[in-house]
């Protein structure tokens, strides 16, 4: 069994004390490493390592071109790995081998995308139209790194969510301390030998793992970290906010969600089933976009939900690196609890159960954390299920009348990060989704993200954007500058309303 190290200052050390833990595999509840536990002294160095590396080190002065030079090696390096990194995370995740290949391709691609963004932040001016004049002034704004970048990452998507903090952080010239959860630490941890080999200055990166509530609170708290970037609960990232506020950190949440899917009338159903069922329960529901609560036509309702239910009970739950398995394991036994008391919350509040609704333990299954696909209809948005985020595979099923009680139930919610809307007009797709108050709206798909475009929520769903230039800007400062071209005493009569030319002589 492999044993990892932390990597701090451009080295590997073990934890203080030489604490270490394993990480287990929810398929079969074997051990799959040994991960070392940060203490809060390992996480200070970190941060200390961080800071000394932006302050004193080559890394923020570097052209982007040069950065990105690193960083596209980096990419490089990732998609030479790309089978190993897709079996390590399924393993300590549970998912698919078929998703977690998916992820090792996206997350090579996504880090050389921040490796070629890299060149377009270089401090250059910036002028401000039709202020800059002559004779009098020139006014322009350069963006600059903001400093020490601490990012805490969620267990769902462990490769893909540490390139999307590291890239835009690296990209733009700043240091960073990156932290994994602590049910999925793997991927990062392995992820860590790989930035060693590519040629980053000491301390530019410093990957650390630990409990999630004390290395997270010194993080955030840190008087040296100037930004902290989390993906995860709602309900972390207002504490994270809250704890932040008292160094005034920069910071972006990305959040919670609930996310409604609209099915039209007039739906292609061949693809509205299918791609309900991907937008639901694509890696056991446990992402954050995942299109949670379906909405449809009330005399189209019973139809759909048939046809659905029937294809989602031959699907196939089985061992994650099996390429015919289509459903995994959820990440833990404690999640899996989670999940089943949300279950039971359902049937209590009056939602009808038509399909799934327990654990699936049979067989081979015995000793992984598997739920069979849950639906259930006769959902009202008032309950609980229909409001909190479940993050496992349990759809909300409810109907609508016409397109205003559809929109006017998809933003009932304090979510606001995914939403989908199924029709064979386009128009039509593109007004009802102009009404829906969330960050991202697929027309006729799900889950589809690319690094060029901006991602984030509305409302409880967070603050700030991942990917394409919006999210580069999140780690940069604006700097505005004014220079002077009026050149002598004469041209500044505004000096004059506290100090008169004559004054003193």
């Amino acid at each position: 069994m492999d044993t990892y190290q932390l990597y701090i200052g451009g080295k590997f050390v073990d934890a203080e004390g030489g604490e270490s833990k394993p990480t287990f595999n929810p398929w079969n509840g074997e051990a799959i490493a040994n991960i070392p536990v940060a203490s809060i002294a390992d996480a200070e160095a970190a941060i200390a390592a961080a800071r000394d590396a932006f302050d004193n080190g080559p890394w923020p002065a570097m052209t982007g071109a040069e950065r990105g030079e690193i960083i596209c090696a980096l990419s490089s390096k990732m998609k030479e790995r790309m089978k190993d990194l897709a079996r390590l995370e399924s393993l300590d995740s549970g998912g698919t081998i078929a998703k977690t290949g998916a992820d090792a391709f996206l997350a090579q691609r996504q880090m050389n995308y921040f490796g070629t963004m890299a060149e377009k932040f270089n401090s250059e001016p910036k002028e401000i139209e039709g202020m800059s004049r002559p004779g009098r002034s020139y006014n322009y704004t350069i963006r600059e790194p903001i400093g020490v970048c601490a990012s805490i990452i969620p267990w769902n998507f462990p490769l893909m969510m540490a390139v999307w903090k590291l890239g835009p952080a690296l990209g733009t010239g700043n240091t960073i301390v990156l932290k994994p959860a602590s049910d999925t630490p793997l991927s990062a941890m392995e992820l860590a030998r790989i930035v060693d080999e590519c040629g980053f200055p000491p301390g530019v990166v410093n990957i650390i793992s630990g409990p999630g509530g004390k290395i997270g609170e010194l993080l955030t708290t840190h008087p040296d970290v100037d930004k902290i970037a989390f993906t995860g609960s709602t309900e972390v990232g207002k504490d994270i906010m809250a704890k932040a506020s008292g160094t005034l950190k920069k910071v972006t949440l990305e959040c919670g969600g609930k996310s409604p899917n609209i099915v039209l009338h007039d739906a292609d159903w061949d693809i509205a089933i299918d791609g309900s069922i991907f937008a639901s329960f694509y890696h056991q529901g446990q992402v954050c976009e995942s299109g949670t609560r379906l909405l449809l036509p009330a005399d189209q309702h019973d139809d759909f939900v048939g046809q659905m239910v029937a294809k989602l009970n031959s699907l196939p739950l089985g061992d994650p690196l099996d390429p015919a398995t289509k459903i995994g394991p959820v990440v833990s036994g404690s999640h899996m609890s989670t999940v089943l008391d949300y279950i039971e919350k359902g049937k209590t509040e009056g939602a009808t159960l038509v399909c799934g609704g327990e654990r699936a333990a049979d067989g081979d299954l015995a000793n992984g954390y598997f739920i069979k696909p849950t639906v259930f209809t006769d959902v009202t948005n008032d309950m609980v299920i229909a409001q909190e985020e479940i993050f496992g595979p349990v759809l909300c099923v409810m109907k609508y009348q016409d397109e205003d009680e559809a929109v006017k139930i998809a933003n009932d919610s304090i979510f606001g990060l995914g939403g989908g809307v199924w029709s064979e007009d386009i128009d039509r797709a593109r007004a009802v989704a102009g009404k829906m108050r969330t960050g991202t709206v697929w027309i006729n798909d799900w889950h589809l993200l690319s690094e060029q475009m901006p991602f984030g929520g509305y409302k409880q769903s967070g603050i700030g954007r991942e990917f394409g230039e919006e999210g580069m800007n999140e780690y940069t400062e604006v700097k505005a500058l004014h220079v002077d071209d009026a050149k002598t005493r004469e041209n500044k009569p505004w000096y004059d309303m506290l100090v008169p030319q004559d004054a003193a002589e």
